[in-house]
């Protein structure tokens, strides 16, 4: 390991919210190691949510956990990274911060309306739109003491990674840094 400490951070939010445009955002402009936590899903989760039933806390530890390992095994190699994760429950987030030294989140948030637009036009997703509400029934604020930031989704990608970014403080990476 690095002697320097690494940077975890999760975005998170409800299905559509945007957490992958913004985490790949960030990712570039930092050169923080990025990974889909729906890669990370059970064969059995992603049947369960394809036939529309919501995942239980009982199905989401193990999920958790698993995410948790990536980010500190990572931390253990001084690599710096960030994962999208719906992280809906603040239980859900101690989960998380089990892994690495510290994690911070930014929370994509906005109106279901906007969530479910986006959410009608995506191909390919396991995750149906008829699953949305329970999600935002779900969805516990981030907490005093948790180490994070809303991001309002109503505002353009960009303006959201310039957000994070400046949040973050993190140095860009050398690969996005203009000669």
């Amino acid at each position: 390991m690095t002697g320097d400490p690494t940077r975890h951070v999760v975005v998170m939010g409800v299905s559509g919210s945007g957490k992958t445009t913004i985490a790949r955002g960030v990712a570039e402009a930092t050169g923080l190691e990025f990974a889909e936590a729906d890669a990370f899903h059970s064969a059995a989760n992603i049947a369960t949510m394809e036939r529309g039933i919501p995942l239980t806390d009982e199905d989401r530890w193990p999920w958790l956990r698993s995410l948790a390992a990536w980010m500190d095994a990572k931390a253990d190699d001084g690599i710096s990274t960030i994962i999208t994760c719906s992280a809906l429950k603040r239980t859900y987030r101690d989960v998380l911060r089990e892994g690495p030294p510290s994690v911070d989140f930014l929370h994509l948030d906005g109106p279901a309306e906007v969530i479910k637009g986006r959410m009608s036009k995506r191909e390919g997703h396991f995750m149906p739109a008829s699953l949305l509400q329970s999600q935002i029934d779900t969805l516990e604020a981030l907490e005093p003491g948790e180490s994070g930031m809303v991001l309002d989704l109503g505002q353009r990608p960009e303006e959201l990674i310039e957000r994070a970014l400046a949040w973050l403080d993190i140095a860009p990476a050398e690969s996005s840094v203009a000669p």
